[in-house]
């Protein structure tokens, strides 16, 4: 049998054989000229979907056969034509592109099925799409609420995704402004005693939102927003005694908040605007016994109409395999050495 399926405005063609729960899958594209791009170099696309979903594939000129269990078999099928489709498109494919396809390609669950087909975020840059379920819930959710906290560890592509979608939404003039934001916890009252002036001073803790900004924006349009006010990046303290109108605005490293400070920054949202705090409640820097405000937001503003909390994990961690495995070990060893007393 030698059903074709639709693959973005193109066709693949597919044979598939066997039974008894395993199978090979043959995919025939017809597109030579992108087939480097989506095996990858030395094939690596390929040995990344093998290991992942524990199947063979083999490519052959324009064919690859996939061998290997009929559930992993169309998981692999549903990866490949989504990738394919992409460059299609004329989307780039890396390898954490292929690990986040694998990963939406495996949810199949309910509440996934339900949010909007295209959560995809498009910058002057480029166009950022989800890699992990959870990051697609994280955009849906940014596009739908005025309020959405995305909390969890590093490298899950909680404040990336906010500063894309405030790119885009300047870009098509949703908004007027950006405002991105963190405390600057970590220089404490030290700032009077560094050299330059204040911009100068509090520039190193806010350099994650600069550098996120430049990936989506040409650097001149990043200039001139800075210049004009467009785009502004402060420490939270500048927050204070201000109402924030057409504006995105993001807080990040909200875990090093106070109480007090997360009432007030939350309550800058003026109208026609949107907020997103980010931020990982295993990683406080606040002195012991200063609760934080992140912990404390999200438990007052839980199931409040209009606010979104959308939860990453290390699963979600779409940075360099690695980084997964070091949250893990980092969290085993907090675990073996909590003491009650740590509690608030």
């Amino acid at each position: 049998m030698s059903p074709v399926v639709q693959a973005g405005d193109k066709f693949v063609e597919e044979v598939r054989q066997g039974a008894s729960g395993q199978e090979t899958l043959t995919l025939a594209f017809d597109e030579n000229r992108l087939l480097s791009e989506l095996f990858g170099e030395h094939d690596e696309h390929l040995a990344l979907i093998e290991e992942r979903l524990g199947i063979e594939v083999t490519p052959r000129g324009n064919r690859v056969a996939l061998q290997g269990p009929a559930s992993a078999i169309d998981t692999g099928r549903k990866v490949l034509l989504a990738l394919f489709d992409k460059l299609r498109r004329g989307a780039r494919i890396d390898l954490g592109e292929v690990e986040g396809q694998i990963r939406l390609s495996r949810a199949q669950t309910a509440a996934l099925e339900h949010q909007p087909g295209d959560v995809s975020i498009r910058t002057k840059r480029k166009v950022i799409h989800p890699r992990s379920p959870t990051q697609r819930a994280y955009m849906a959710a940014i596009r739908a609420n005025e309020l959405v906290f995305g909390v969890g560890p590093a490298g899950t592509g909680k404040t990336y995704l906010a500063v894309a979608a405030a790119a885009a939404s300047l870009a098509a003039g949703e908004v007027d402004r950006i405002i991105l934001s963190r405390p600057a916890v970590e220089a404490g009252e030290r700032l009077g005693f560094l050299p330059g002036d204040m911009k100068e001073k509090v520039d190193p803790y806010l350099r994650p939102l600069y550098d996120a900004l430049y990936d989506m924006l040409p650097a001149n349009l990043v200039a001139r927003g800075l210049t004009d006010g467009t785009i502004e990046i402060a420490p939270l303290a500048f927050m204070r005694g201000r109402t924030l109108q057409n504006a995105f605005i993001i807080l990040d490293e909200a875990q090093n908040t106070t109480p007090q400070q997360m009432k007030m920054f939350l309550t800058r949202l003026g109208e026609r605007s949107r907020m997103v705090v980010t931020g990982d409640p295993s990683q406080v820097d606040l002195p012991r016994g200063v609760r934080s405000g992140l912990v404390d937001a999200l438990k007052l503003l839980d199931g409040i109409e209009g606010i979104s909390q959308v939860r990453f994990s290390r699963d979600d961690v779409v940075r360099h395999a690695l980084v997964a495995r070091i949250i893990d070990a980092y969290d085993r060893d907090s675990r073996s050495h909590h003491r009650p007393e740590d509690e608030d």
